[in-house]
């Protein structure tokens, strides 16, 4: 009875604990199937969609109407569309037959090729240790395992070496991308219309930076990952077949079986595969926006420490940085799910199939069968088959693991899809934009704008803008004939302007603000196009602009006062570092010089020089590279009157033609033509009469100070007319008229 009891008491036990392995195993799969479900049911819509649009299509069905701009870019995937834009890159990774990147390419490829076939004479090797070690033969043992060790060292230094090429293709790759890059990013001023004028690119930095490292790093890995695999795989191939027909098997029934597994493999997986390229590159522009976020803050520090606006910024960033993480983590969900499916697939189906492939050659095998034979032939027969066992397992094991890669690359392959599409955009922005094709996102004005600018005759080019402009280089003289002023929204604020300025003229330019003064220097400049109408203008060398907050570069005192120049170019000019110092005297600045150490002190210049010292830097830039016109844009506002009017005059001595924006009445003695623009798109070009326009502005300014008073004394007025109770001769005169 006692052992009756002990016994049912096992048996409901080990029912308790199949009863909870068949649980987990029935949540496991209840999750699988909540996970996988989902996906195959949107893959079904999506089918089941394009069909019925095909089919809308096809009979005459009427869609959603097209809008200009409403067709959004497609996402990176592996299509015909990532091949071609591949193949266009290709041509910067080679650009001739003969370069280093080949060179390093076919090194490269040696070097997998040496892997492969050591790989399979270490599987071979590896069957040989194997039987001596069943026929127990220690000599043999021995000598085949000093064997092994020889090898071991040609192995890992072409294993060494792949890693080593791999890196060395990739760096290659980056440098001829960035080469290129730069060239064409400071060719023709594209560094400021891609961000002025075109607004396709957000962030220029990111894509110039990280996409092109990442790209680089992707096509170099991807190439040694897709390479070495695919060629594992024929010769491990080739070598089992061979093998199983040497002893009389037949290797039709495995070589079926691997390809039908490998092949409902890979469907499986694509089927169940998010789209990593639409992931990766959404991930990229999180990350480029927010390397810009700091760069912001970066640059305007000491503007958000005075309006303490630490509070605000950090808002920005961790909502930027929230973006960029709930991406990450979108991507690590899906390669959570993704992997796991891969793993089980690859790893113990493969296996399980792998076994099967080893073991049916090896016991149908005619070469391996004892037949009759004796003992002592039955234990050499023993030792072949296990012989032929571990070198075919080997082998089995190095082509399985090559098509796991090959299987796992194609997750790779969409990941190269999203850097190639945003390294490819980058470069056909670069060259649209170099030959004067702007595309910029349609600003949308709400009709509480237009009711408040009612007044205002403001006109806007919608669709993209067509130059027809014409610009001549002359020697002499500034002409501008029908020119409009446009902005890259398409504003026009001027709609033809026409004025000459020749050499010996100053020209004072003024007007309200946002009525074009510095998007007409932007024009002369060469930085906007030329619409409409023909610009003759000297051509850049003999034209310098000045701003109103000068650039201070990188670089010794020196190169401040030079710049764009190099040291080598100031020499050439003939100019010594004692013309720098009479430079600097004219514009009130030498002693700086001996301030911060001398001409070859480096400092962060920006933070160095206040204000008014960085706006007489900007001209001595000027006197240093002496043009016939000089572009100033209110850039003697923070320099005393005084000395502001010593450069004015220095520079009218100096032969240099002025056109200035400024405000200060103190100036206008220096120039001797106006062009006045009234905010309205109208303008007028005219002789300054300096004294009768300071006479005016005094007038102005005595009326403006006795207007401002009326209001407090009408305030006045009706206070004492309810104290005394009486009206006023002014309020009757108001009731009459």
């Amino acid at each position: 009875m006692t052992h009756m009891l002990h016994a049912a008491a096992r048996r409901v036990q080990w029912t308790r604990a199949s009863a909870a392995k068949r649980a987990a195993c029935l949540l496991a799969a209840a999750y699988g199937l909540k996970i996988l479900y989902p996906i195959i049911l949107r893959r079904t819509k999506r089918g089941c969609k394009g069909g019925s649009q095909d089919a809308g299509r096809a009979g005459g069905g009427r869609g959603e109407p097209h809008r200009p701009g409403s067709r959004a870019r497609a996402s990176p995937a592996v299509n015909a569309e990532f091949f071609k834009q591949l193949l266009e890159l290709r041509k910067l990774f080679f650009p001739k037959l003969v370069s280093a990147e080949l060179g390093l390419l076919c090194l490269h490829s040696v070097a997998l090729v040496s892997r492969t076939f050591l790989s399979i004479y270490v599987a071979a090797l590896d069957g040989k240790i194997v039987k001596s070690i069943v026929e127990k033969k220690p000599r043999s043992f021995v000598f085949k395992l000093i064997k092994w060790l020889m090898i071991a060292i040609p192995a890992t230094f072409v294993n060494s070496t792949i890693r080593y090429l791999e890196c060395k293709l990739a760096l290659a790759f980056r440098t001829r991308l960035v080469y290129h890059a730069y060239e064409t990013y400071f060719a023709n001023q594209t560094y400021y219309r891609v961000i002025s004028m075109d607004g396709r690119l957000a962030n220029p930095d990111q894509s110039l930076t990280e996409d092109i490292m990442m790209f680089s790093q992707s096509m170099a890995h991807l190439y040694s990952n897709l390479t070495k695999p695919i060629l594992d795989v024929m010769l491990t191939s080739y070598t089992l077949i061979r093998t199983a027909r040497s002893r009389g098997a037949n290797p039709i029934g495995p070589t079926l079986l691997a390809g039908l597994v490998v092949y409902a493999t890979a469907r499986v997986l694509k089927a169940c595969s998010p789209k990593f390229g639409k992931l990766v590159a959404e991930e990229a522009h999180k990350k480029g926006y927010l390397r810009f976020m700091h760069s912001r803050i970066i640059a305007n520090v000491e503007e958000i420490a005075f309006y303490r606006g630490h509070k605000v910024e950090m808002k920005q960033l961790q909502k930027s940085y929230k973006a960029l993480a709930d991406q990450m983590n979108l991507i690590l969900s899906k390669r959570l799910w993704y992997i796991m499916i891969e793993q089980f697939l690859m790893k113990y189906v493969w296996s399980s199939c792998g076994m099967i492939m080893v073991a049916v050659p090896i016991i149908t095998a005619t070469g391996f069968a004892d037949g009759e034979l004796e003992d002592g032939q039955k234990q050499a027969m023993v030792s072949e088959r296990t012989e032929a066992f571990t070198t075919s397992r080997n082998l089995l094991i190095s082509g399985a693991d090559a098509i796991e890669r090959i299987m796992s690359s194609y997750k790779e392959v969409t990941e190269l899809a999203g850097y190639t599409a945003r390294v490819y955009n980058m470069f056909s922005v670069f060259d649209e934009v170099k030959r004067g094709i702007y595309k910029r996102t349609a600003v949308i004005q709400g009709s509480e704008n237009n009711s408040k600018n009612e007044d205002k005759a403001e006109l806007r080019i919608d669709g993209p803008l067509e130059i027809k402009g014409k610009v001549i280089d002359v020697d002499h003289g500034i002409i501008c004939e029908n020119v409009p002023i446009i902005t890259p929204n398409g504003d026009v604020v001027v709609s033809r302007l026409n004025f000459q300025v020749q050499e010996g003229m100053n020209l004072l330019i003024t007007g309200p603000n946002g009525c074009g003064k510095s998007s007409l220097f932007r024009i002369l400049s060469g930085l906007w196009p030329v619409y409409e109408g023909v610009l003759y203008k000297p051509p850049p060398q003999h034209m310098f602009y000045i701003p109103q907050r000068p650039y201070m570069s990188i670089g010794t005192l020196r190169d401040q006062v030079i710049y764009p120049d190099s040291v080598e170019d100031m020499h050439e000019k003939g100019y010594q570092d004692q013309d720098l110092e009479c430079i600097l005297h004219m514009v009130h600045l030498y002693h700086i010089v001996q301030r911060e150490g001398g001409w070859d002190a480096v400092m962060d210049w920006k933070d160095v020089l206040s204000g008014g010292e960085k706006q007489r830097m900007g001209m001595a830039r000027m006197f240093y590279h002496k043009p016939k016109y000089a572009l100033l844009d209110e850039c003697t506002s923070a320099v005393s009157i005084d000395v502001e009017g010593k450069i004015f005059q220095a520079a009218k001595a100096a032969g240099i033609s002025l056109l200035s924006i400024t405000h200060r009445p103190s100036l206008w003695k220096y120039h001797s033509h106006l062009l006045q623009f009234d905010g309205q798109g109208g303008w007028r070009f005219e002789q300054l009469d300096t004294a009768t326009r300071l006479s005016l502005s005094e007038e102005k300014q005595r009326l403006e100070s006795q207007l401002a008073g009326i209001p407090k004394m009408q305030q006045r007025l009706n206070e004492l007319c309810k104290i005394l109770g009486e009206d006023s001769v002014l309020k009757t005169m108001d009731k009459e008229e």
